[in-house]
């Protein structure tokens, strides 16, 4: 039965932080470079948006599901039929948390900067308020998608290695 709920974990784990990976992809290879190409008012009205709408329960079940996952993951792997598959499953962590400093500590703070500005209409220098938020913004999204599409390709090995212990624990 253990060997049933590693494996749950590990698969929740692969899905959500791949979610998160596909999501960060995304903006880094055609959100924020179709925005790049729009004027300072459409830029700042959308991703005023953007921050809005993102903040849903299917983000924050992927979003934290994937922290919480891939912890539970790990600790169930602590076992010696386990140990194969658990230092890649902390390598995912690791680099899941280092998604979630960068998230917190520069992406979410530069959101916040950008809400506090205002609406676009009523923004007297716009293209200041791009300035100060869209290279570092997709600066640090990029480095969080690496990171996310590493964490990733570590739960995804972890699946290889999890098959190739099989039910027997590795015998």
């Amino acid at each position: 039965m253990l060997m049933l709920f590693r494996g749950v974990a590990l698969v929740a784990a692969t899905i959500t932080v791949g979610l998160m990976a596909g999501l960060f992809y995304a903006y880094t290879c055609s959100v924020m470079p179709g925005l790049g190409q729009t004027d300072d008012r459409t830029f700042v009205g959308a991703m005023r948006r953007i921050n809005v709408a993102i903040l849903n329960g299917w983000f924050a079940v992927c979003f934290g599901g994937a922290l919480v996952l891939t912890v539970l993951a790990a600790v169930l792997h602590l076992h010696r039929e386990g140990l194969p598959v658990l230092p890649w499953i902390v390598a995912a962590l690791v680099l899941y948390v280092v998604v979630l400093v960068i998230t917190m500590r520069v992406n979410v703070p530069l959101n916040n900067a950008l809400d506090a500005a205002g609406e676009p209409d009523g923004v007297a220098d716009l293209a200041a308020v791009r300035e100060r938020f869209e290279a570092m913004w997709v600066r640090w999204n990029l480095a969080r998608t690496v990171a996310c599409v590493a964490a990733f390709g570590c739960l995804a090995w972890a699946l290889v290695l999890y098959g190739r212990i099989g039910p027997s624990g590795g015998s």
